[in-house]
C-alpha cells in the first residue's frame, strides 16, 4: 500500500476482529515500528506489553466492561463526553468532527435526544442499557487476539516538567507507528480506555500486569487482531470518518487568518 494511503485508510477498529492469533513476526514488527519514533534525545521513553494470553485477555475484558457498566449506569460516559456527539447530519457537516449518534441499542433510539438527561439517563437504566453496553464492551475485548499494553519509563515521565511532555509527545509518535502498521498488515486497533477513567479498575490492571510502581507508569491499553472484509456495525459505533476542513483548524501565518479551503473542500456537499 502507498504511504499516503495507509494514512487516508487508518481508522479505528469498533467491531470484532477475527479468532486468528496475531503472528510472532506481525506482533514483532508492531513494536519495531513503535521504536523508530521520535523520542526527546533519544530517550525511546516508552515501553510495551504484548499480552495473548487468553486468561489475561479475558480478565482485561472483565475489568474494561465492568467499567463500561458502572460508567453508563451512573451517567459519568455521558456527562463527560457530552461535548464530542452530534445528532444530524446538519450538525455533522458544520462541526465535522466528534461521533454522528445514527446507531444506538433499539430502546433508546426515541429517546437519542435525551440521553444527556436524568430522564434518558433513568429510561436506560430501566431498559437495561448499561449493562447491554458493558457486555458488548467485554465481549470485543475478550474477542481480541492481542493486547497491547503502552507504558513510559518514570526516569523520563514527570508529569509537570518538560520531559513529562516530551516523554508523552514521543509515546504517541510510537503509537501511530503502531496504528499505522496495522493498516498495512491488516489488521485493527482500538483504546480500551473505559479502565483508566475508574483509578480502582485501571489498578487491577496494572496488578495483573505487574506493573512496578517505582519504574514504569502504564499509559493505555489497546486491542488489536485481523479485521474481517465484513463487519456488523456495534451496538453503538462510536466511528466517524468526517474532518473538519482546511480553514477550520489551519492558519496563514498568525491564528487571525484562516488557510483557505482546497476547491473540493468548498464544494463538499
Amino acid at each position: 500500500m502507498e504511504f499516503f494511503e495507509v494514512i487516508k485508510r487508518r481508522r479505528t477498529t469498533n467491531g470484532p476482529f477475527l479468532p486468528d492469533p496475531v503472528s510472532p513476526e506481525h506482533q514483532r514488527l508492531l513494536v519495531e515500528v513503535a521504536a523508530m519514533a521520535p523520542s526527546h534525545f533519544n530517550s525511546q521513553p516508552w515501553r510495551f506489553v504484548l499480552v495473548d494470553s487468553r486468561e489475561a485477555i479475558e480478565e482485561v475484558a472483565r475489568i474494561s466492561g465492568e467499567s463500561m457498566t458502572w460508567a453508563m449506569r451512573e451517567g459519568i460516559f455521558w456527562k463527560r463526553y457530552r461535548p464530542y456527539f452530534r445528532f444530524s447530519e446538519e450538525e455533522m457537516e458544520e462541526k465535522r468532527d466528534g461521533i454522528f449518534i445514527d446507531q444506538l441499542p433499539r430502546v433508546v433510539r426515541p429517546f437519542k435526544r435525551q440521553i444527556f438527561s436524568e430522564t434518558g439517563q433513568t429510561i436506560m437504566n430501566r431498559f437495561g442499557v448499561p449493562k447491554t453496553l458493558g457486555e458488548d464492551n467485554r465481549k470485543l475485548v475478550s474477542g481480541s487476539p492481542l493486547l497491547l499494553a503502552v507504558l513510559l519509563d518514570k526516569t523520563e515521565y514527570r508529569p509537570g516538567e518538560l520531559s513529562g511532555f516530551y516523554s508523552i509527545f514521543g509515546m504517541g509518535a510510537a503509537v501511530e507507528n503502531i496504528w499505522l502498521a496495522t493498516t498495512e498488515l491488516g489488521m485493527g486497533i482500538q483504546f480500551v480506555s473505559l479502565p483508566m477513567e475508574i483509578p480502582e479498575k485501571w489498578d487491577e490492571i496494572k496488578h495483573l500486569l505487574k506493573v512496578p510502581e517505582e519504574g514504569l507508569e502504564l499509559m493505555a491499553v489497546y486491542r488489536l487482531g485481523y479485521v474481517p472484509e465484513e463487519q456488523k456495525r456495534p451496538t453503538i459505533d462510536w466511528s466517524s470518518r468526517q474532518r473538519k476542513r482546511l480553514s477550520q483548524y489551519v492558519f496563514r501565518n498568525d491564528c487571525r487568518t484562516p488557510e483557505a479551503d482546497p476547491a473540493e473542500q468548498r464544494s463538499d456537499p
